[in-house]
């Protein structure tokens, strides 16, 4: 495969020196479509550094920050609203990735019958979202910004799974979620709102990779190397974009590793963005200390779980989570 070959030249050398340490590492991984999956299908960790990659699949940014924090795993993916719970209630983590600016790719979706087609009509309706999750926090600045009070509508506490099981049954009116779940009830029902949207209106969120950071400070090399090829794979992604289609690598890697339908990839991506290198490392995302636009999401989204009693106060200082150390040196 003419891709792999040219990963695999960007990385060989540092693969050469990393494989004698033959080391276990665990990594926690969502359901988000990105090109990301085919480092997980692909075996790139395993075959270009010389590890043994035990990947573990969660449901949610919840429930893979828990296991960060009680060291069943090294790395995770996890969105800006589960890794600012985390940190604020004293989990020793860094995000070093943004795997992704969320953008459109998050939604409230409404059921078609349901009686909803403006925010006002949410009043008295049931809404899903996973708590704690990026959605969750967007779902209350959007009833906010509707003038729609948390008491005047049913606000349900569900995994993605469930929520999909729920929309079939019937129990709920509409859901702020993620796809592939996103993707499959807009199949009877239409979007009501983006995080797009409501993060234009200043609350941005995003997805990103985050280390316990006992293991970072013992694992710099591999997490340089990591991003690294992270990085290689999100670029082949970019510079096919507007020819993206179902039958790429990427778009089959992502369909195995997630379960989702590979014919709805390239729409679903496209509602993404995916940072370059360099645009990781500047002020918009990891860079420039704290003024970091990492920074700044993770601090307002603090503020929000605070507000919501999710976590018990706010860190003095959130840049001590967000590490820029390894996409400055992957750009030398």
């Amino acid at each position: 495969m003419k891709f792999i070959k040219k990963v695999g030249l960007l990385v060989g050398a540092m693969a050469i020196s990393f494989s004698a340490m033959a080391e276990e590492i665990t990594i926690g991984y969502q359901g988000m479509f990105n090109p990301y999956k085919l480092i997980i299908d692909e075996k790139m960790l395993e075959k270009q550094l010389g590890v043994t990659i035990n990947w573990r699949r969660f449901d949610s940014g919840a429930k893979a920050m828990t296991a960060l924090a009680s060291g069943s795993v090294d790395i995770t993916s996890a969105g800006s609203s589960p890794i600012a719970a985390a940190v604020s209630n004293g989990v020793q983590a860094e995000l070093f990735w943004i795997l992704e600016n969320i953008g459109d790719a998050e939604a409230m979706v409404v059921r078609d019958g349901s009686g909803i087609m403006k925010p006002s009509d949410l009043k008295g309706k049931t809404i899903a979202v996973p708590f704690v999750s990026t959605t969750h926090f967007h779902t209350m600045f959007a009833l906010e910004q509707f003038g729609i009070k948390t008491d005047e509508v049913k606000l349900l506490n569900m995994q993605p799974s469930a929520i999909y099981a729920a929309w079939q049954r019937g129990d709920i009116d509409a859901a702020f979620i993620w796809d592939p779940v996103l993707g499959q009830i807009k199949q009877s029902g239409h979007v009501l709102i983006t995080s797009k949207t409501l993060s234009s209106w200043g609350k941005p969120t995003f997805d990103g990779l985050v280390a316990n950071k006992k293991f970072a400070a013992t694992h710099k090399q591999f997490l340089e190397d990591f991003v690294k090829i992270i990085a290689s794979v999100d670029k082949q992604y970019n510079e096919s974009k507007a020819s993206f289609a179902a039958d790429s690598p990427i778009a089959k890697a992502i369909s195995k590793v997630t379960g989702g339908d590979v014919s709805t990839v390239p729409e679903v991506m496209a509602l993404y963005e995916y940072p370059p290198l360099k645009e990781q490392a500047s002020c918009v995302w990891l860079g420039c200390g704290d003024k970091s636009g990492a920074v700044a999401s993770l601090k307002a989204t603090s503020e929000f779980l605070l507000d919501q009693k999710k976590i018990s106060g706010l860190k003095d200082n959130y840049a001590e989570y967000v590490n820029s150390e390894y996409v400055e040196a992957a750009m030398k």
